[in-house]
């Protein structure tokens, strides 16, 4: 079962260049009755080593700036941590009801993907760096506590206020991504968030599931697949905001 979730959230992730995690969380919750904080864990491992492999399919494309990485990583895997710690902390019920928003903002940030446009709305070399640093340390801490790549904050944020293209600023944060989701996961493991032998089965489906996901987008009508993809996280995510609190 945990291979097929981890396909299933790498197929998904593939299709419309996501992080596995908004799909393979739901589903440990609600098919494998797992925490909500040891799906959190279990999914950052299976994160790293998505970030890991598109990271170098990126780079072979020559779409990685790798001075952007390494500001956006810095402060990352500092919050990283930080994050997986604060997610500890809370209660479950308050850390469904976090994620459940989560995935609402996702939804609409992934509707909006073809509206964005190199702006370049930050000037100046001190600028920019500040502002990946920043953005760094928030996508960070937001990993670390939604058990997510954070990909769906990073990209926005380089496109819009650093003018990056796209493919580039989508393959610049799986990079960054990589130490921030390693530390993480290693975070939510010490705290006893980490189900080893489920995320051993997620890995090999994530990365099968992500490269043919990949594949078969080149083949469906991308904007169709954006809004299928919107609304089935927009559902998921009530579903988490109920008063009930429960992912049946």
């Amino acid at each position: 079962m945990s291979l097929l979730i981890g396909f299933l959230g790498g197929a998904f992730g593939g299709l419309v260049g996501l992080g596995g995690g908004t799909v393979m969380i739901p589903l440990m919750v609600g098919v494998l009755r797992l925490s909500q904080h040891k799906a959190h864990g279990t999914s950052l491992v299976a994160v790293f080593f998505t970030g890991l492999v598109g990271a170098f399919t990126y780079g072979f494309q020559g779409s990685l700036n790798l001075k952007a990485a390494f500001f956006l990583a810095l402060t990352a895997i500092l919050t990283a941590r930080l994050g997986a710690r604060y997610a500890h902390s809370l209660p479950e019920a308050e850390l469904k009801r976090a994620f459940g928003w989560f995935l609402v903002a996702v939804s609409f940030l992934l509707l909006l993907r073809p509206y964005l446009a190199p702006m370049g709305l930050v000037r100046g070399e001190v600028l920019e760096d500040l502002t990946l640093l920043l953005a760094g340390g928030f996508t960070g801490f937001l990993s670390g506590m939604m058990g997510v790549g954070g990909g769906t904050i990073m990209v926005p944020a380089m496109v819009l206020l650093l003018g990056m293209p796209q493919h580039t600023a989508q393959g610049t944060s799986l990079l960054a991504m990589v130490p921030a989701s390693l530390v993480g996961a290693y975070t939510h493991l010490r705290l006893g968030n980490v189900e080893s032998a489920l995320a051993l089965g997620l890995v090999p489906g994530v990365l099968v599931g992500t490269f043919l996901g990949g594949e078969l987008a080149h083949f469906l009508p991308e904007g169709a697949l954006r809004v299928v993809f919107a609304a089935v996280l927009l559902w998921t995510g009530w579903r988490y905001l109920r008063p009930s609190g429960k992912v049946k």
